[in-house]
């Protein structure tokens, strides 16, 4: 065997997503041979990414063929596609705006998910709260009362648990007050928040915003050139209407829309787990992602273990990883990289 034997059979493995071989998108990184043995490793476009099984099967497939006795080893790095998104955050590759319509759909519960898988697939993942009036991100990672702390350099140090860095409102008030602002001093703290805050290096920044259509909505999309929205919706007509609302004013604004997210689907018993209760209806936000052309990242059960994963501070992708409601939410992540991804090759 030889290496050049060893890349003219992985030159026939395609990478799914982007149709082209893993030769010719340098994909193939280390790549040793030596006798009847073959290690290398398959650099992808984000740690998350959904189908690395099957590239790596594909690859040990195609190998066999020509060499059925090679012992082959594959590993998997992972250089996350890159989109700058301003002067403001040289150093975060990407932002991810998690939104919706209306308030109550569980937006803030996703983008605390959210962020969680992406860490733990292996990015470097920050989570900034910019819904001013009503924090929640503290509540969620059990760090109610701490305080960040500020550098030489002026700048906020974000508080960091499970691997995550946090900035909120939360932080800086305490849980029984009252932020009773106009938009003018909303707009400033937004940018503070994004601009005057130390991120390091990041991989993915999710930023949980208010429901609605409103002045951090504007803010955000003219202080940063957003990587992509996700929009989360619950699947009653009254809530996709509001979630039109939010896809139009993104549509509007120029930002991608990364996909459409349906909260609270269906209620499975504890004891029945294979019956489905649909409470709100069924599959509207999948429908409505069909219906405006946009990918639909997943849906998410109602489950009582959420809800006390969100009130305890131990979110429900760490606090039962193997539930419903937590491979929900790692297949959506791995989605939501998936589609940044596809993005950045355009």
């Amino acid at each position: 065997m030889t290496v050049e034997q060893i890349l003219s059979a992985l030159s026939t493995v395609i990478e799914p997503d982007l149709h082209k071989d893993l030769v010719t998108l340098n994909m193939i990184k280390d790549l040793l041979v030596k006798e009847n043995q073959v290690s290398f490793v398959i650099e992808l476009t984000t740690p998350a990414c959904p189908l690395k099984e099957k590239m790596k099967n594909d690859c040990l497939k195609a190998i066999a063929l020509v060499f059925p006795d090679a012992e082959v080893e594959v590993g998997f790095s992972a250089n996350v596609t890159a989109r700058v998104a301003s002067a403001a955050l040289p150093n975060v590759k990407n932002t991810i705006a998690v939104a919706s319509g209306k308030g109550g759909v569980g937006k803030s519960t996703v983008s605390a998910n959210l962020a969680l898988a992406l860490a733990q697939s292996g990015a470097s993942v920050g989570l900034v709260d910019v819904d001013i009036y009503g924090p929640s991100v503290p509540t969620m990672f059990g760090v109610v009362g701490e305080r960040p702390q500020v550098n030489d350099e002026r700048k906020i140090i974000p508080i960091e648990k499970f691997g995550v860095k946090l900035l909120s409102m939360g932080f800086l008030m305490d849980a029984d007050q009252a932020a009773i602002w106009r938009g003018s001093m909303v707009t400033s703290a937004v940018k503070q928040f994004l601009q005057d805050t130390e991120w390091g290096d990041l991989d993915y920044l999710v930023i949980d915003l208010p429901p609605g259509t409103g002045d951090i909505q504007l803010t955000l999309v003219q202080t940063l050139s957003l990587t992509g929205a996700v929009l989360v919706s619950t699947p009653q007509e009254v809530a996709l209407i509001d979630a039109r609302r939010g896809m139009a004013m993104f549509e509007k604004m120029n930002v991608p829309i990364l996909g459409l997210i349906e909260n609270m689907a269906y209620f499975s018993p504890p004891d029945m787990p294979d019956k489905k209760y649909y409470l709100f209806g069924e599959g509207g936000a999948k429908r409505l992602a069909a219906e405006r052309n946009v990918p639909f990242l997943g849906e998410i059960p109602i489950e009582q273990l959420t809800r006390e994963g969100g009130d305890e501070g131990l979110p429900i992708v760490l606090k039962n990883p193997e539930s419903q409601s937590a491979q929900a939410f790692i297949q959506i992540a791995a989605k939501t990289a998936q589609q940044i991804s596809l993005r950045m090759a355009i």
